[in-house]
């Protein structure tokens, strides 16, 4: 139901000034209280496993009717997996150190003040996500923790489980006395909401958007607030001369078939050309084998000719710059490493590239010179996931190079304010 003009005024305007007043709250308090948030969060979860599920499968049941695509539905789906995963996630964040506070680079100055950088939450952060009710428990544990509140607006398919979710985050706060404003759901689906939300800095801090690229590009123009975010994945795996073949085509493959519908999935593969007889037809029986579609430039269709079944067509120039999210990548040979980096800074996402290498000063040049915010060398750009850094959850990754970049955790949701301790100095 749409609203009046002013009753979005009204509706919005109330959830910000809640949402300021709790992360004053939030941010002087105790990391005991803010852990025991979590950890009855957690107990929640696990205890309300079947009353979540019963109001998830009224959000599954609308999206099988709406006709909704299949993978889409399997993303909406509380299963017991899923809800277990959640309650761990909150216990991983109350485990992990508290950033809030923590006074970095102290150094004494010629004058006798010693100055540092303390560790300060951003405020308040809005998100904008689709699909996945799990992200709505992954955004209010990072916030709990980093001591943020957080304006949560879900898609519209989840809206029943996100609301029963929200519900018991804001219990659960309560049991630790902490402010339940500190998590907000937008409860409507009205579209016009989220228009009024990414333009009130008043009481919005930034923006943190999750979901397709015309969602984020639509954000990212109108905002009045920052946004951290990201367009596009496209990752690159390149296969350089001196790679050892085995470990090259099961990274390659993992990159790119161990899920197929993420950010962090290879879409586009660059191999040296010295090795390329040798690692393109392997690596094509495999792709072949799971109904991989390659498409090639001239030289690596040539050698992918001999491979029993292979999907081949040609490469476009689009396709160097596409993020397919589905079984296809895109093939190119190149003559050095030089190339290499050329081509993935021109048409790479700036999101995560590896090199698959066992020459020492070319995986360095490749940390080096890769213009993206997370650079492998010999591993999966699969890793490039927040709970897989160590973050223990993440709300959502940045190709940004302001503040945050990479996958965004506890830290990403804090920035640094200059801290001086003196003795009475005075400036002459």
């Amino acid at each position: 139901m749409r609203m009046s003009i002013t009753e979005l005024e009204t509706y919005v305007t109330g959830i910000g000034q809640a949402a300021r007043a709790a992360a004053a709250a939030l941010a002087k308090a105790t990391t005991a209280a803010k852990n025991a948030a979590l950890l009855a969060l957690a107990r929640r979860l696990r205890e309300q496993r079947v009353a979540l599920q019963q109001a998830n499968a009224l959000d599954v049941s609308a999206a099988q009717t709406a006709g909704l695509a299949e993978p889409m539905v399997e993303r909406l789906k509380l299963s017991d997996q899923v809800v277990e995963q959640m309650a761990q996630g909150c216990e991983q964040v109350a485990a992990l150190p508290d950033p809030v506070g923590e006074i970095t680079h102290l150094r004494p100055r010629p004058s006798g003040i010693s100055v540092g950088q303390m560790r300060v939450p951003l405020g308040v952060f809005a998100m904008i996500y689709e699909s996945r009710p799990n992200v709505t428990i992954d955004a209010a544990s990072l916030a709990i923790k980093s001591g943020n509140a957080c304006v949560l607006r879900g898609g519209s398919e989840a809206l029943h489980s996100n609301l029963a979710l929200c519900k018991l985050v804001q219990a659960a706060l309560d049991e630790a006395q902490l402010p339940t404003g500190a998590v907000q759901l937008i409860s409507t689906t009205d579209r016009a909401v989220v228009g009024r939300l990414i333009a009130m800095p008043e009481f919005i801090d930034v923006i943190i958007p999750r979901g397709g690229k015309g969602l984020i590009e639509r954000i990212s123009v109108e905002a009045k607030v920052p946004v951290i975010k990201h367009l596009d994945g496209n990752c690159h795996v390149y296969v350089d001369a001196s790679a050892d073949i085995e470990l090259a085509v099961r990274v390659t493959n993992n990159a790119k078939t161990q899920k197929t519908g993420v950010c962090n999935a290879a879409e586009s593969l660059l191999v040296h050309t010295n090795i390329a007889p040798l690692f393109l037809p392997r690596i094509g029986a495999v792709f072949a084998a799971q109904g991989v579609e390659m498409r090639c430039d001239e030289p690596s269709k040539t050698v992918l000719r001999t491979v029993p079944d292979a999907k081949l067509a040609d490469a476009t120039e689009a396709d160097w710059y596409e993020e397919y999210l589905a079984s296809t990548i895109s093939i190119k040979q190149v003559p050095d490493l030089d190339a290499a980096i050329a081509h993935i800074n021109r048409y790479g996402s700036h999101h995560t590239d590896a090199i698959l290498t066992e020459h020492q000063p070319s995986a360095m040049r490749f940390l080096r010179e890769v213009d993206s915010s997370s650079v492998m060398i010999n591993a999966s750009t699969r890793f490039a996931d927040g709970f897989e850094f160590g973050l223990g959850a993440e709300i959502g990754i940045s190709t940004d190079k302001l503040h945050a970049r990479g996958p965004v955790g506890l830290e990403g949701l804090t920035s640094m304010k200059w801290v001086v301790l003196g003795h009475g100095e005075v400036r002459s």
